[in-house]
């Protein structure tokens, strides 16, 4: 962390990392209230709307803002959502997660032509052992099904993130708003499909305050504030300052999900999430030591 960062700024970025960071225990929670396509499509509803009347839309083909929106509401979202209602733990979904650093280099040697390093052949060896240490312990918290969706919501992110990379330097929270409008429609009819109206009928009646208080983190805390401080940090520092930042959001799913939720910690998913965490610490970070010591 470079020192030139001042403290308010580092501030800003740590409320940043404690909201997406406890955002797990946060759906979790929800997840009690709220069947989990539901909980995504209203997640989604209030991102959209009223913000969406104030923010100028992207100068960004239809395209590229329909297959974003797919590919984080339903991919990433949906998907996660489902797998974190009894399939995987908080702690573990916050690690896995981060698995989608890793996707994303592997979408730019595939689809541009990027050559593989030998350093990120080691990071994605790192961080593929941490998940086959999960998956050699899935146990009633943590499944099979729920680990291989977890990596599939994490490889959904990915290709959210190389569709907004293609996009060009745009306004990220707008982005993010206007493509809201092409993961509603098919959210709300698959919770109508597989989820059911009766099901749907329930939460909405029934959901109490703490239930729409995890929407709202969702979508004020987790999208508008996480995404417009986020953007308002890179734009005053270099990214090589703020993104290894990220780095604390996993160990901050985890000990919220310790904390919150009592969620076991025993020693082999502390040596996963090292795994993971270190695979993609060693992608984020190596190249910046390396150019310092030459």
């Amino acid at each position: 962390m470079r020192a030139s960062l001042p403290w308010r700024h580092l501030l800003l970025a740590l409320s940043v990392i404690v909201v997406w960071g406890t955002n797990f225990v946060v759906i979790k929670s929800a997840l009690g209230q709220f069947p989990p396509l539901l909980f995504a499509a209203l997640r989604f509803t209030f991102v959209l709307l009223p913000a969406v009347f104030l923010l100028k839309r992207p100068d960004v083909p239809w395209r590229q803002l329909a297959a974003y929106g797919l590919l984080i509401g339903v991919g990433q979202f949906g998907i996660l959502y489902t797998a974190m209602n009894g399939q995987i733990s908080p702690g573990l979904a916050s690690v896995v997660m981060q698995s989608q650093v890793l996707f994303t280099i592997l979408f730019s040697v595939w689809l541009e032509g990027e050559r593989l390093r030998a350093l990120q052949v080691t990071a994605i060896a790192l961080a593929v052992g941490g998940i086959g240490v999960i998956a050699w312990h899935t146990d009633g918290d943590t499944t099979a099904l729920g680990l291989g969706m977890a990596l599939a919501a994490a490889l959904s992110w990915a290709g959210g993130n190389f569709v907004a990379k293609r996009s060009g330097k745009v306004n990220m929270l707008a982005y993010v708003v206007w493509a809201s409008m092409f993961c509603l429609p098919p959210l709300f009819a698959l919770s109508l499909l597989i989820e059911g109206w009766d099901a749907i009928d329930y939460a909405l009646r029934h959901a109490d305050t703490a239930g729409w208080t995890g929407v709202l983190w969702q979508t004020v805390g987790n999208t508008l504030f996480g995404y417009v401080g986020w953007g308002w940090l890179l734009a005053r520092h270099p990214s090589a300052t703020i993104a290894p930042l990220a780095l604390l959001i996993p160990i901050v799913g985890l000990a919220s999900a310790v904390w919150w939720l009592d969620e076991p910690m025993p020693a082999w998913k502390v040596a996963a999430a090292t795994l993971v965490v270190g695979g993609v610490a060693l992608n984020m970070l190596w190249p910046r030591m390396k150019a310092r010591m030459g």
